[in-house]
C-alpha cells in the first residue's frame, strides 16, 4: 500500500502516533482531509499530528460538536462513518425491529471548502451507512430546522436520528446530534454505551462511503413534505387567537441567520393566520460563512442583530424574531415608545412564555382540568420566574441539569404517565412551546411570541410592559449571564479545583468578598450542602463543571463549562418577593456580586480568560 511506504520512510518515532497515522491513511477516502495529514506527516509537525489524532470526539450537551478538519477528534467523513457505524451497532443490539422502523436524517448548511466537508455530504454518508447494512433511512432532501428531527424521530415511528449542525457555533464547526426514540436527545447511559460501540467499528465498513445511496437504495424515503405538512398542522393546538392575527396591523422582520430557518418561519406564520413576517433579505438564504455577522449567535444581541433592526425601522415593524442557523433558538427585538430597541434575554422571554403558555391553558382548560396536573420546566442556571409563576397559580415547576437533552427526557417522562406540560426553556433562548417537539424549537417559538404581541397590543400593551407587569405579579427576577473563553483546558479544571479546596481541602468557600454563601451544590461530583445527606438531587455529570452557589442575600449564582464551546459561563440571579421590588437597587446587588465572583473565584488575569466583549 503506497501509504504504508510513505510512513515506513516518515516514522514519527512514536508508535502510538504512527498506528494513528497509518489507520488515518488507509481509512480516509477525502482527498482534502488525507492530504492534510501528508502534510502534517511531511513537515513533521508530530504535536499537531498528536492533537489531531490521539483522541475522540465525545458527546457533550449537543452530541458530537468540533471544528471540521482532519483528525479523529474533528467532524469529518471519517469521523461521522466511524460514529453512524458505533450508533448502528448499538442500535441493533437494542431494538429488534430497528431494520424496519428505521432511522432519521437531518442536516443544515454548514460546509468548509478546504476539507470538502458540508453538512449535506455527512448527512449522505451517515444514510450510506445504514442503508448499506439495509436499514429503512428517512433522508430529507433538502436542509431542515433541527426540530423536525425530533418530530419525524416520533412521527414516523422511527428507532432514533441524527442532525447534522453545529448551530449557533462559528462557522468552523460541525457537529452530530443523536436523538433516541422518544423523540429527545440521548443522555446517559446511552451516550456512553455507543462511544463504546464507536471505539469497536473504527474502521470503515463495505458500503460505508457509497454517499449516492441515497438516490439509489429503496430503502430510502424522503420524509420532507408529509413531516412538514404534519409539523404545521400540530403547531395550530398552539394557536388561539387565528383571527386577530389575520386581522393585525403589526409587522414583524424575521431574520434566519444565513441558516435553514427562513421557509419554515414563514410557512409557520401562515399557519397561526398571519401575514409573512419581513425576511432580511441579506441573511435569507443559506451561508456556510455566515458573511454579515461577526458570529452566527443570536445571544449575541444587538450587535448582530443590525442589519434587522435597521430593516424593521424603515418598514415600521415593531418586533424582530430571529432564529439561529438551526433555527431551534430564537431572539427577540422590540422597539420602545423612544425609538430604541429592546433584546430580551432567554430569561425575560421565558417570563412572558410561562405567563401566556399558562394563561391560554387556564383560559381553554375543561371544567374539571386539574392544575396540579400541570407542569411546566427550566434547566438549573435558568431564571426561577417559572418557579414563581408555579407557586402562586398552582402547577408544578421542575428543574433538570443544563441541556435540553435533560428536558426533552423529563417531558416524555411526564408525558408518559399522564400529565400535561405547557413550556419549557433554557436561558440560552431555547423554548419549547407544547410537546410536539421535545426540544428547543425556535420556529414555533417566533410565531407564539408573534401571537403574544398581537394579542398584547389590542389591549394596548408591547411585550416590555407585560414583562413589568409579570414581574411585579410574580417579582422581580433580575439576571445576568456571561463568559470568559478559555482554550487551556487545564486552567479550567484548576479553577474549579480551587474552588472544592478553598481555604482548607476538600471545603468550598464560605464567602465570596463582602458576601455570605448559604449553600453550595457542586454537581460534578454530586455534593449538595443543603440536603440533609449532602448529596445532589440533580444526577451528578462528572464530564463537565459545574458549582452552584446560594448566597444570603437571595442571590444565585452558577459557574459551569459550556457543552459545546470553549467557555466558562457564568448565570447569577436575585430573586426578589412580590411586591418588594425596587429594581434598581437589585440590579445594583447584582452588579457588585458578579463583580465579587469573577475577581475571587475566577481570576480572569491570573487565569489568562479572555472576557466574552473582547
Amino acid at each position: 500500500d503506497v501509504n504504508s511506504n510513505v510512513l515506513v520512510a516518515r516514522s514519527t518515532g512514536d508508535p502510538q502516533l504512527d498506528k494513528a497515522v497509518w489507520q488515518w491513511l488507509s481509512w480516509d477516502k477525502n482527498q482534502k482531509t488525507k492530504e492534510q495529514i501528508e502534510n502534517l506527516l511531511q513537515n513533521g509537525e508530530h504535536k499537531e499530528l498528536r492533537d489531531r489524532l490521539c483522541c475522540r470526539l465525545t458527546f457533550g450537551t449537543a452530541g458530537l460538536r468540533s471544528a471540521m478538519g482532519a483528525g479523529f477528534c474533528y467532524i469529518n467523513d471519517l469521523t461521522v462513518i466511524q460514529s453512524t457505524q458505533g450508533i448502528y451497532k448499538y442500535l441493533e443490539m437494542n431494538f429488534s425491529d430497528f431494520k424496519q422502523r428505521g432511522f432519521v436524517v437531518g442536516y443544515d448548511t454548514r460546509g468548509q471548502v478546504t476539507s470538502n466537508c458540508s453538512s449535506k455530504k455527512l448527512a449522505k454518508l451517515t444514510a450510506a451507512v445504514l442503508l448499506a447494512k439495509d436499514v429503512r433511512v428517512y433522508f430529507f432532501s433538502t436542509y431542515v430546522p433541527t426540530p423536525f428531527v425530533p418530530y419525524a424521530v416520533q412521527q414516523l415511528g422511527a428507532v432514533a436520528g441524527v442532525m447534522i449542525t453545529a448551530s449557533h457555533n462559528r462557522k468552523e464547526d460541525n457537529g452530530y446530534k443523536v436523538y433516541w426514540e422518544n423523540g429527545a436527545q440521548i443522555t446517559s447511559p446511552h451516550d456512553k454505551e455507543i462511544i463504546k460501540c464507536i471505539e469497536e467499528c473504527v474502521e470503515p465498513w463495505n458500503g460505508s462511503w457509497n454517499e449516492n445511496l441515497v438516490d439509489t437504495s429503496p430503502l430510502r424515503q424522503d420524509p420532507l413534505k408529509k413531516i412538514c405538512d404534519s409539523y404545521m398542522e400540530d403547531l395550530t393546538k398552539i394557536c388561539y387567537h387565528r383571527e386577530l392575527n389575520m386581522q393585525s396591523s403589526l409587522k414583524f422582520v424575521h431574520t434566519s441567520f444565513h441558516g435553514v430557518g427562513h421557509d419554515y418561519v414563514q410557512l409557520a406564520f401562515k399557519a397561526f393566520g398571519f401575514q409573512p413576517p419581513i425576511p432580511v433579505p441579506e441573511q435569507k438564504d443559506p451561508d456556510p460563512d455566515f458573511s454579515t455577522v461577526k458570529c452566527p449567535n443570536p445571544e449575541e444581541g444587538e450587535s448582530v442583530l443590525e442589519l434587522s433592526l435597521r430593516l424593521a425601522e424603515k418598514e415600521d415593524a415593531k418586533v424582530v424574531v430571529a432564529t439561529d442557523p438551526d433555527a431551534d433558538r430564537l431572539a427577540v427585538a422590540e422597539q420602545q415608545e423612544n425609538g430604541c430597541w429592546k433584546v430580551f434575554t432567554g430569561n425575560e422571554l421565558a417570563a412572558l412564555f410561562g405567563w401566556w403558555m399558562f394563561s391560554r391553558w387556564k383560559e381553554n382548560c375543561s371544567q374539571d382540568a386539574d392544575v396540579k396536573n400541570v407542569y411546566m420546566l427550566a434547566t438549573t442556571v435558568s431564571s426561577k420566574i417559572l418557579r414563581a409563576i408555579a407557586l402562586k397559580e398552582g402547577f408544578h415547576f421542575e428543574e433538570t441539569l443544563p441541556g435540553f437533552k435533560w428536558i426533552g427526557s423529563r417531558v416524555k417522562n411526564l408525558l408518559d404517565n399522564g400529565k400535561e406540560v405547557l413550556f419549557a426553556f433554557e436561558e440560552s433562548i431555547g423554548f419549547m412551546c407544547g410537546t410536539s417537539v421535545l426540544d428547543k424549537d425556535g420556529v414555533s417559538a417566533a410565531v407564539v411570541i408573534a401571537e403574544m404581541a398581537t394579542y398584547l397590543q389590542g389591549q394596548s400593551l408591547t411585550l416590555a410592559q407585560k414583562l413589568v407587569d409579570i414581574y411585579e405579579m410574580y417579582g422581580y427576577h433580575i439576571s445576568k449571564t456571561s463568559y470568559f473563553l478559555c482554550y487551556d483546558p487545564p486552567t479550567i479544571k484548576r479553577i474549579f479545583e480551587r474552588l472544592r479546596n478553598f481555604d482548607d481541602p476538600q471545603s468550598y468557600p464560605k464567602c465570596c468578598g463582602v458576601y455570605n454563601i448559604l449553600h453550595v451544590r457542586d454537581v460534578t461530583t454530586g455534593y449538595d450542602s443543603s440536603q440533609l445527606n449532602k448529596k445532589s438531587v440533580l444526577p451528578v455529570s462528572k464530564s463537565s463543571q459545574m458549582i452552584t452557589f446560594t448566597f444570603q442575600n437571595g442571590c444565585v449564582a452558577t459557574l459551569r463549562t459550556s457543552g459545546t464551546e470553549p467557555k466558562i459561563k457564568y448565570y447569577a440571579e436575585m430573586c426578589a418577593l412580590p411586591g418588594h421590588s425596587d429594581r434598581s437597587v437589585l440590579e445594583e446587588e447584582l452588579q457588585k456580586l458578579i463583580e465579587a465572583l469573577i475577581e475571587n473565584f475566577l481570576e480572569p488575569a491570573k487565569n489568562g480568560l479572555t472576557w466574552r466583549s473582547a
